[in-house]
């Protein structure tokens, strides 16, 4: 009936998230509102965590991509859950060490990292720094030697594989502001200059073909193709190359009709290609790394609003205009991505009328879904748009001078406040 496991209908007929009747939490924290449940991040993240140990023989690392949902109570979860943990920006590194995160379970992306960002990461003794571009290793070299200091340092690779995802999300083909390529040799002569640096330590390579992927076949293809890579290494260099990180991407199911492979299946099909082309191409299988994102925080999160008014125009569409929009969930007008929606205090009800769901900003394209299913809609009604745990706080603005939500915390109808809800005074609060 859900696309998530954590929601329900209780006897009063309203949708439920970990225990917590939703129009309850409207009422008492307000809306917008984004809602998670605790229970079910770390049932994912402890999925994740048994595949690695399983299917690897404990020689691996989940890492949680904090870009997906990051605050310090996330943080807190990952690490009590065994995770390590991906930032790519030196906001995300410093929410991390804020939260008390262990620096050496912790993977520095990007691919423009400031002077000041890397600086920041060496001084903090960040366990692995995943360099972008030359320049970038470079500046990390020379950055290490006044720190004297010698982090380890990866690589990331574009593997050319094609997801058959978005176009804005694909990011493993060799027309990518990510990484190194492998067609022109430019990978292959990076690892060259790399393992003469006196001040980096190379370890390793990295590679994220997309996101929102339901195929395994492509995170097989790639590991492939990095495992090839990695014996061309030993090969041509004499150089061995003990880690492999294989990015994260997997898909979720946002509405009914997705068909995401289950976690334990994506972990196993790939540690069977990782083996298997070790043994192939005669090097020791190296220390795995995986990054979900989306796929652990995703699916445990909703967000809650109330409806303001209700706009119809006959033979072409009715609008129902909530208190959010754009500013707490910008995918619709990125990537026009689908949400199933429904009336949190009609949620025992039948969807029997279409909506599009508009948002409150002064922009015609402000809309969270066109042509959605959803139960009868009036004015005053809580809507609750599913599966926005991932990309959705992390991607809230302030467009319109608009505050950016409050975030809750249930757990077995608990509810607590993780991230307060912005006031007017926060608005202005840099301004001069």
């Amino acid at each position: 009936m859900f696309v998530s496991d954590c929601l329900n209908v209780n006897n009063h007929g309203h949708l439920t998230i970990g225990g917590k009747d939703t129009v309850e939490l409207a009422q008492t924290f307000g809306t917008p509102l984004y809602v998670m449940d605790e229970a079910q991040i770390r049932e994912n993240c402890r999925r994740y965590k048994r595949s690695v140990d399983d299917f690897y023989g404990g020689k691996g690392l989940v890492a949680y991509a904090s870009k997906a949902f990051c605050c310090k109570a996330m943080c807190v979860i990952a690490a009590e859950e065994g995770l390590g943990l991906d930032v790519v920006s030196g906001g995300e590194l410093y929410t991390a060490i804020s939260a008390g995160f262990p620096v050496d379970n912790i993977i520095f992306h990007g691919n423009n990292k400031t002077t000041e960002e890397l600086a920041y990461a060496v001084r903090q003794g960040v366990g692995r720094i995943v360099a972008d571009n030359i320049y970038e290793l470079e500046l990390l070299n020379q950055i290490a030697a006044g720190a004297d200091a010698k982090p380890c340092v990866s690589f990331r690779i574009k593997p050319g594989i094609d997801a058959h995802t978005h176009d804005f999300v694909r990011t493993g083909q060799i027309d990518s502001k990510f990484g190194f390529a492998l067609e022109t040799g430019e990978a292959l002569e990076a690892v060259r200059t790399a393992i003469s640096m006196e001040h980096i330590r190379f370890t390793g390579v990295h590679c994220h073909i997309g996101s929102q992927i339901y195929d395994i076949e492509p995170f097989e293809l790639a590991a492939k193709v990095m495992l090839r890579f990695i014996a061309q290494v030993k090969n041509e260099l004499n150089y061995e190359i003990t880690e492999l990180n294989l990015g994260g991407g997997f898909g979720i199911k946002y509405v009914p009709e997705n068909d995401p492979v289950e976690y334990e299946q994506y972990m196993r099909s790939i540690s069977l290609t990782v083996k298997a082309a070790c043994r192939e191409l005669g090097i020791a299988m190296p220390f795995i790394l995986m990054e979900p994102g989306r796929s652990i925080v995703g699916p445990a999160g909703i967000t809650l609003y109330t409806v303001g008014g209700v706009k119809e125009i006959p033979d072409v569409r009715t609008y129902v205009s909530v208190d959010g929009g754009m500013t707490d969930n910008p995918r619709y007008a990125l990537y026009h991505s689908q949400y199933d929606m429904m009336v949190a205090n009609k949620a025992a009800l039948p969807k029997s009328r279409v909506y599009t769901l508009a948002g409150r900003c002064c922009e015609s394209g402000d809309l969270l879904g066109e042509h959605v299913p959803m139960q009868e809609v009036s004015v005053g009604d809580t809507v609750a748009v599913l599966a926005t745990g991932a990309y959705n706080y992390s991607m809230s603005s302030n467009y319109n001078r608009l505050p950016k939500p409050a975030v809750v915390l249930v757990n077995n109808g608990d509810a607590k406040v993780i991230i307060k809800r912005e006031a007017y005074d926060d608005i202005i609060r840099n301004d001069l």
